[in-house]
């Protein structure tokens, strides 16, 4: 065999990105050092991997959907090596794919990840963000082996540890009215034009608010893209609701948004870990567990205002 695994991981990010460029941001590799790689498979298996478009990425060719569906099945036998090397040893070792809800990715996952690979050199993080719905049917598929996610229409099959509870907010320009008051509530919000965060589950959850109210919101816009809700936002669109804090007020475009109360008794989002019952935990996935609940809890989230010291803020 004159291939090697690191030139299956480079091929497999390079047809799930379908971007070299995409790829080399991914994994964290030049973009010539995943070119070659993928030359050289091609050379040594006779085959023809991708069609390259000109400026505008890769796409696999038949052969090479079969071969990546092979060589991610390959690269996932290779790191089982290192699963059962774990368990026989009691070292933590080996590669995890950690799922995380999108809209707390960009938050959570670099000092997640960062501080589990330093506390255990020998393991890697592989992570995926993605809505609520993928997440969960990607446990299912084992596609990834953890979910960092809400506790939302969690199916059957699944368990979800809980970690920190999150109440529903508003979120205002800095010229809004309502941004000068410390709360308001649903009544007076349906009134006004509501930018949406439009993802699978999570959309249902912010208008099921103004359901059990009796209330219906008038909604100006939708997104799937938090920051592009932000900025609306903050260039006075509309509000949006959000359970998110995250510590910088600034949406992209450098305009501040300003966070108010929601009045009222409201179901709130819960952060947790979600697995699948049916797959016997790894000591690797045991210990990230553990690490989750070490750094992830009302008094303390990466890169968010924590509800605790939120109350703490809000306090006379």
């Amino acid at each position: 065999m004159r291939y090697t695994l690191r030139q299956l991981e480079y091929f497999i990010a390079a047809g799930e990105t379908g971007s070299i460029t995409l790829a080399s941001e991914r994994i964290s590799i030049s973009q010539p050092s995943i070119s070659t790689a993928i030359s050289h498979l091609e050379q040594e298996l006779g085959v023809q991997l991708f069609v390259r478009h000109h400026a505008q990425g890769l796409s696999l060719t038949p052969v090479g959907r079969k071969l990546l569906a092979e060589a991610k099945h390959l690269v996932e036998q290779a790191e089982g090596l290192y699963a059962v090397a774990s368990e026989a040893t009691d070292q933590v070792r080996g590669q995890l794919s950690v799922g995380c809800m999108v809209t707390l990715a960009p938050m959570i996952i670099p000092e997640l990840s960062h501080g589990f690979t330093s506390a255990f050199p020998d393991t890697r993080i592989r992570h995926v963000e993605a809505n609520q719905e993928w997440l969960l049917d990607g446990l299912r598929r084992a596609d990834i082996d953890i979910a960092i996610t809400y506790d939302l229409q969690i199916p059957d099959g699944i368990t979800f540890t809980p970690l920190a509870s999150l109440p529903a907010h508003v979120v205002v320009s800095e010229a809004h009215p309502f941004a000068r008051l410390s709360a308001v509530s649903l009544q007076e919000l349906a009134e006004q034009p509501l930018i949406l965060l439009d993802l699978p589950i999570s959309s249902e959850y912010f208008l099921a608010l103004f359901i059990k109210e009796g209330l219906e919101p008038k909604i100006h816009s939708r997104s799937a893209h938090q920051e592009v809700v932000r900025t609306m936002v903050a260039n006075g669109y509309g509000y949006t609701l959000a359970n998110v804090r995250p510590r910088s007020d600034l949406a992209l475009d450098g305009r501040r948004v300003v966070r108010v109360g929601l009045a009222g008794e409201h179901r709130p989002m819960v952060i947790g870990t979600a697995t699948v019952d049916q797959f016997k935990k790894s000591r690797l996935i045991q210990m990230f567990e553990a690490h989750c609940r070490s750094f992830i809890s009302d008094a303390y989230i990466p890169g968010m205002v924590a509800p605790a010291i939120d109350r703490r803020l809000k306090k006379p």
